[in-house]
């Protein structure tokens, strides 16, 4: 099982009064993404989040861009871009030249996204959220796959030929994972053989756990031809040396969740069919303590600890954890030493070759 490094650059307004400076907080994750390539890390994965609302990084291949200009071997994935909120083929550009500028390291990752601030930014109706991300995932696959390509879809007209240019490195594209929250989501990623993330919390909810979600997932994928699409899934990871550290670590987990309170959809009868089952989410949020923050959503503890939780992860055919260190207002400072103590003490349980320089 591989490991990465991930980030939401999570900096809501209900963080105030310590709300960090959005400026310098993007130089931090730069320097975190570059630190997890000299520590053993296969990836780095950073999101798409708009004006503030909820993280920073509005631009993942601008971001990455940079930063395959400063590595050179870990991948390189968003996590994840909001396909309704982009222009489909602007995204096929710009993917397919980060694949070209950084040696076929892209990972495309996509997702609807949750946050109807955004959307209507973006004047996009939300509750076309969904026909908008299956016509726009055939638009930005279709456009890698074909030159003089054309489309006639309900949100989407390309009706004189175009060729995405650059084209992908990595042949016919790099590789697509879906940011999976619902059954229908898993279903499309597994008909087109498209690979998938979780958020553990959220599969548990969704599919009984994660284990079963990416039991669910390889099953349809291989039952459409595709037995070689990957699983992966998201936890935040602090390592702990004793109950309090622990118990700090859930208190910091549940103040990243209420943060991201204001960008669910909390009311069933408000919320477009498709995407409703957020208000569900928010409801258990808005009950839970910080003890009740357990496997599902965290890996903490002593570094054994967390190996014989990311052992289980491994064994129920996880192909690629990404660890989510920074969350919460947790300082750089204390994200690096998180991450090499990561690195040197857990990352050799899975692989020799993950051994580290820290």
């Amino acid at each position: 099982m591989k490991f990465g490094y991930f980030t939401l650059s999570d900096n809501p307004p209900a963080y105030e009064p310590s709300r960090r400076d959005p400026n310098q907080f993007l130089r931090e994750i730069l320097d975190e993404c570059l630190a997890a390539e000299e520590l053993g890390f296969d990836s780095v994965w950073v999101p798409e989040h708009h004006f503030g609302l909820f993280g920073c990084l509005p631009s993942p291949p601008a971001f990455l861009s940079y930063v395959a200009a400063r590595t050179s071997r870990v991948r390189l994935g968003a996590a994840t871009v909001v396909l309704p909120c982009n222009q489909p083929l602007r995204v096929a550009e710009e993917w397919a030249l980060l694949d070209l500028l950084s040696e076929g390291r892209a990972v495309f990752c996509a997702g609807r996204g949750y946050d109807e601030r955004e959307y209507t930014a973006f004047e996009i109706p939300f509750a076309e959220s969904r026909g908008r991300f299956d016509e726009e995932l055939q638009i930005v696959t279709g456009a890698w796959k074909n030159r003089d390509f054309t489309f006639e879809g309900q949100y989407h007209r390309i009706p004189q030929p175009v060729t995405v240019l650059p084209r992908p490195v990595q042949q016919p594209h790099p590789p697509v994972v879906i940011a999976c929250f619902s059954p229908p989501t898993l279903e499309l990623a597994a008909h087109n053989g498209w690979d998938v993330i979780f958020a553990p919390f959220a599969a548990a909810m969704m599919f009984g756990s994660l284990e079963l979600a990416a039991d669910r997932f390889r099953t349809l994928a291989a039952e459409a031809g595709h037995p070689e699409a990957k699983v992966r899934c998201s936890y935040f990871v602090c390592l702990a040396d004793s109950e309090e550290e622990e118990l700090r670590a859930r208190e910091r987990l549940l103040y990243y969740l209420h943060g991201v309170l204001p960008a669910l959809p909390g009311d069933p009868s408000k919320a477009p069919p498709h995407i409703a089952y957020f208000a569900d989410i928010v409801k258990r949020i808005q009950a839970m303590g910080p003890q009740q923050l357990r496997e599902r959503s965290i890996v903490t503890g002593p570094p054994e600890i967390c190996i014989e939780h990311l052992k289980k992860v491994e064994a129920a055919g996880l192909d690629e954890v990404i660890c989510y260190f920074n969350y919460g207002g947790f300082s750089h400072e204390r994200t690096l030493a998180q991450m090499k103590r990561f690195a040197r003490e857990v990352l050799p349980a899975f692989s020799p070759a993950l051994a580290t320089k820290a």
